[in-house]
């Protein structure tokens, strides 16, 4: 009788480890290969299929390879030749684009570099008192404004004069519909004292390539100095040892912007109102605004707002945490019969900035300029972005206030606000945290502040590194003013390119008719129609843009104002032209949403677009920092307007040269294919007086402010030339403002894509 073997012996064996190794290797290839049927598991819906490995996004399934005497075969081996032969033409396309733009960026260097042996070439530098001609720019003038000083400079023989572009507050026109204007205090017990002026430009000071002074009814038959500018915020000359008039440390400005606004309230609806569309655009669900909500920590009512205070407390601070304000109540959610706009101007700066006497001094004329002097319409904010996260600036006023100290200056402490990427993040839950941070989504803060001080009618996103040369308020009015009186008609149109004055002649006319014959059907009127986007702004008035006498939006305030095109992104090669996340549905990819971009944030835009920008976001709609208002406001319907102001450059280009290297779209327009905006193609931009990669800027501020740079400017210089002086225009970008060594030549350092 044969014993049957036990298990535990036959695998202690070596032969025994053997015969089982071969059987199991068996029976793994098997149940492998032994059936062509797959293998099916059941799902959690109850469904089953085939058992499948999971794949990466955009990942093929390979086949095995067939044999040889298979039919299909041939079919097969061919296959990969025609991948790898349309895999070669594509990159010989590529590679023939790039050589393309690559010929461009010659061709342009080619022509920058001649044009600097040109007359003309880098003429817009060295401009001085010296060679000031009155009456060269006679048809600009706005006598009103200006006042003879009574005195004139120890530096220039030319008569100086006291520069006011203010309305006439209270005379009998207007009074008609606005209450009484009350006049405010300034850090010296007046508002503050007059900017003085020159009258004219000099001799040979160029034109702007873009824009116009004509145009935006602003008076460019101006010069501005450093010290009759900022000499009453506190410029004094490197040799100036005397102590200052006033001790800047100890001037509260936000106490003196509040008590002005509060002398003026009969003026302004206070109290603001509420975002309407918060409920009636969309439905609440799909707004999750509920769940925004459900973690704030506001800690600041309205009812203890600074409006609603007699008298600003010292100790209160100027700031309202995550939450949603509380909401107005029915019957005060509308603006009062009459009331006038008011406009918060947030002038963007972070913790860790070191503030120089120059951004000191540029912030003191803002908020002088803009608040103190005209009752309160404006109030300028510093919008502070806390870069470290490891500060829980929202936990307790301890750490608001420790980081508050440690960087602002302490004149500047009660008009600074606070804010960090994890209250953005907060406030909005269906935006992915990675795309929900400042440098991708910068205009997120600024909804934040707009649904949490109600009271403003429109907010000024203001770049810390801009310059304004001439008057703040005249600037901002007369930007505000050509919006205003802009009809609809041919608008987006408009503003997707330059405004060169010496090739596109006058612009109501003459530039007004070439862009529609040019546009043909290919239009804006009215938002386009998608199903995923309940548009609030008005309906245009006639079916077709041919049937309005341009009437439709002239008087109507712009919900955005920009300083540079608003351009088409789609084909032009900018670099984030793609980068907007929802706006879909099973018919509409995101990518085909219809969009505008406009370079660098400075801009104006209304509570109603940023409200609706607000909803967006709690949807989950989001695009990027330069390209969301102008794509929400073409989706709502909005009025959107590019303020064509004056760019100067340090080249002598004729303007069919400029339309052809900046407005070099199909139709003559920046953007789309051939944007200068595009990949590769804004070192274009080098020389020219606003981009944020541009050489000029920095070189005329320094000259201006009386320091050395690529040869023009100091002591030295100004004692032969005489004290540089520029007419009114906004410059970007301006870094550290500090005295520069001799021999000192300033560059971007930012490289060109």
């Amino acid at each position: 009788m044969m014993l049957a073997v036990q298990p535990r012996r036959l695998l202690s064996r070596p032969r025994g480890l053997l015969l089982f190794a071969t059987f199991a290797a068996t029976l793994y290839w098997l149940l492998l290969h032994g059936s062509s049927t797959p293998q099916t598991a059941t799902r959690f819906d109850g469904s089953s299929g085939p058992v499948q490995p999971p794949l990466k996004d955009n990942t093929e399934v390979k086949q095995a390879p067939l044999p040889a005497n298979d039919p299909s075969a041939g079919e097969q081996n061919q296959q990969p030749q025609v991948e790898i032969q349309q895999q070669k033409t594509e990159e010989e396309k590529q590679k023939e684009e790039e050589q393309r733009e690559e010929n461009l960026r010659g061709q342009f260097d080619k022509e920058y570099d001649a044009l600097a042996q040109e007359p003309g070439a880098d003429i817009l530098f060295g401009q001085t008192l010296n060679t000031l001609e009155p009456t060269k720019k006679r048809s600009l003038t706005i006598e009103e404004h200006l006042t003879p000083a009574i005195y004139k400079t120890y530096f220039s023989d030319h008569q100086p004069y006291v520069y006011n572009p203010y309305p006439k507050y209270n005379e009998k026109t207007w009074l008609v519909d606005r209450a009484q204007y009350v006049h405010c205090e300034g850090p010296s017990s007046a508002s503050g004292d007059d900017v003085l002026v020159f009258q004219g430009q000099p001799k040979d000071f160029p034109d702007p390539g873009f824009g116009s002074y004509d145009v935006l009814g602003m008076d460019g038959n101006l010069c501005y100095e450093r010290e009759t500018r900022l000499g009453i915020y506190g410029f004094q000359a490197d040799n100036d040892t005397s102590n200052p008039s006033i001790d800047w440390d100890k001037i509260h400005w936000g106490q003196l912007q509040e008590k002005c606004a509060q002398k003026n309230k009969a003026r302004y609806n206070m109290q603001g109102h509420s975002n309407p569309f918060l409920s009636n655009v969309y439905s609440r669900q799909e707004t999750n605004y509920s769940d925004a909500d459900s973690n704030s920590e506001s800690d600041l009512s309205l009812s203890e707002s600074p409006q609603d205070n007699e008298g600003p407390d010292e100790s209160r601070p100027l700031h309202r945490k995550r939450g949603l304000p509380e909401q107005p109540k029915p019957g005060n959610s509308k603006h009062l019969a009459g009331s006038e706009p008011r406009t918060a101007l947030l002038l963007r700066t972070y913790t860790g900035k070191d503030y120089s006497e120059n951004d000191m001094q540029v912030i003191r004329s803002l908020i002088t300029e803009l608040s103190l002097r005209t009752g309160g319409q404006y109030q300028v904010f510093l919008f502070v972005h806390v870069k470290d996260t490891a500060y829980a600036i929202w936990d307790d006023e301890e750490t608001y206030q420790y980081v508050l100290q440690r960087s602002v200056p302490p004149e500047f402490r009660d008009i600074a606000v606070l804010w960090n990427d994890e209250a953005t993040q907060t406030m909005y839950p269906k935006i992915d945290p990675n795309k929900a941070t400042v440098h991708v989504s910068q205009w997120l803060s600024v909804q934040k502040f707009a649904q949490e001080f109600p009271e403003f009618d429109y907010i000024w996103n203001w770049e810390i590194d801009a310059r304004v040369t001439g008057h703040n308020y005249d600037f901002v009015e007369k930007l505000a003013t050509f919006a205003k009186r802009q009809p609809r008609r041919g608008l987006w149109e408009r503003n997707e390119r330059y405004y060169i004055p010496s090739i596109h002649g006058d612009y109501d006319s003459q530039f007004r008719k070439e862009v529609e014959h040019i546009s043909g059907k290919d239009t804006v009127w009215g938002p386009p129609k998608l199903p995923f986007v309940n548009p609030i702004g008005p309906k245009p008035p006639v079916a077709k843009p041919e049937d309005d006498n341009y009437k439709w939006g002239v008087g109507e305030e712009a919900d955005l104002i920009t300083v540079a095109p608003i351009f088409n992104p789609i084909n032009s090669s900018w670099i984030s032209g793609n980068e907007l996340w929802g706006f879909n549905d099973s018919t509409h990819a995101t990518t085909d949403l219809p969009r505008r971009a406009t370079i660098v944030t400075h801009s104006r835009v209304s509570k109603k677009l940023l409200d609706i920008m607000h909803v967006e976001n709690l949807r989950g709609n989001h695009i990027s920092s330069e390209m969301v208002t102008q794509t929400t406001a073409l989706l709502h319907g909005l009025k959107a307007v590019y303020a064509p102001m004056p760019v100067f450059f340090d080249r002598p280009w004729k303007g069919k040269d400029l339309a052809r290297w900046f407005n070099g779209g199909l139709k003559g327009e920046s953007g789309g294919i051939g944007s200068a905006m595009g990949w590769g193609r804004e070192a274009r931009y080098r020389g020219s007086t606003w981009y944020y990669r541009a050489n000029p800027p920095q070189r005329l501020y320094l000259n201006l402010m009386g320091w050395e740079d690529t040869n023009v400017g100091g002591e030295d210089w100004e004692e032969t030339h005489g004290r540089p002086c520029l007419p009114p225009m906004l410059l970007h970008p301006i870094k550290d403002i500090e005295p520069t060594p001799p021999g000192y030549k300033s560059e971007s350092n930012l490289p060109y894509s």
